[in-house]
């Protein structure tokens, strides 16, 4: 495509006097006198035919043509000015856009994120959570973390690991409890999957009572109203280790239920960039150093 001359300067003056509504703003913000705002707008109007601004004797009021021609200009210099700072010290600094589902992202990814940014300083990770419904082309998401059995429309789907659910309360609660069967008598905190309970009823050999109780869309507040004394959660332990290691929670039975695994996924149709083979190898050593025993001295 041929561009004809684009007169840059005539163009920031005009979107910078259009977001303040003022000459002499848009001169501070830009470094350069009010009269040269002025005549870079004239300029521009002049070039285009049109008036660009109404001048009123305190300030002025942009034209139906100028409404037009400001939100091509703002997202011009918005991507502009994004993609230079996306330089830092001579390197170009990679956008990674990730999707996680909250108790993911909160009990696992979070305390290793750190981690990742020293490794690579130069992918710059945007982090976004869900509740397990994520839409990745939407969403605009290279990667979206999931929970499930791997298989999702159109998505290539890398297993992480397993992330067995068990009841989980506060530890006055627990004190009452002499055995499974005497959860039934508390309120059950559950996910809108119908199955858990009955499924950790069943492996506790105890027969499910009638399954009644708030329901959550996301493990990370169930938990927090365990917390609080509401009832009994439903939740992997591994993704809250620190509420556990605190004594702030604990895990009553040694009884579990798995209904899936924590899946990294992408669209097949998504090309992989840099930064996502990086990070997809990253978050899968450390998912692998997870699953392997402890060493023995």
């Amino acid at each position: 495509m041929v561009r004809p001359h684009l007169p840059l300067n005539a163009l920031r003056a005009f979107e910078a006097a259009a977001r303040h509504l003022s000459f002499t703003r848009a001169a501070i913000e830009l470094c350069v006198t009010q009269t040269a705002i002025s005549h870079q707008v004239k300029l521009l109007e002049e070039r285009l035919g049109v008036t660009l601004f109404r001048r009123l004797p305190r300030g002025l009021m942009i034209t139906d043509e100028g409404l037009a021609l400001l939100p091509t200009l703002r997202d011009s210099f918005d991507r502009m000015a994004e993609m230079l700072q996306r330089f830092e010290d001579g390197h170009l600094q990679e956008v990674l856009t990730v999707g996680a589902v909250g108790t993911f992202a909160v009990g696992w990814l979070l305390p290793r994120l750190q981690e990742f940014h020293e490794l690579y300083p130069f992918i710059d990770v945007r982090l976004s959570t869900n509740n397990n419904r994520v839409d990745i082309a939407a969403e605009g998401l290279d990667f979206a973390i999931r929970f499930g059995n791997g298989a999702w429309h159109d998505t290539e789907a890398d297993e992480l690991f397993s992330a067995p659910l068990s009841a989980l309360c506060i530890p006055t609660i627990a004190e009452q409890l002499e055995g499974p069967q005497d959860i039934a008598q508390h309120t059950l905190l559950r996910s809108y999957r119908t199955d858990e309970w009955p499924g950790w009823f069943e492996a506790a050999g105890v027969a499910a009572p009638r399954i009644k109780g708030i329901v959550f869309d996301s493990s990370v507040p169930m938990v927090e109203a365990a917390m609080q004394g509401i009832g009994i959660a439903l939740a992997p332990p591994l993704m809250f280790q620190r509420q556990l290691s605190s004594g702030d929670l604990v895990q009553p039975f040694p009884v579990y239920v798995s209904k899936g695994c924590y899946w990294l996924t992408r669209l097949k149709s998504r090309s992989v960039t840099k930064a996502m083979a990086t990070f997809a190898a990253w978050i899968a050593a450390r998912a692998e150093a997870m699953r392997m025993p402890p060493s023995k001295n």
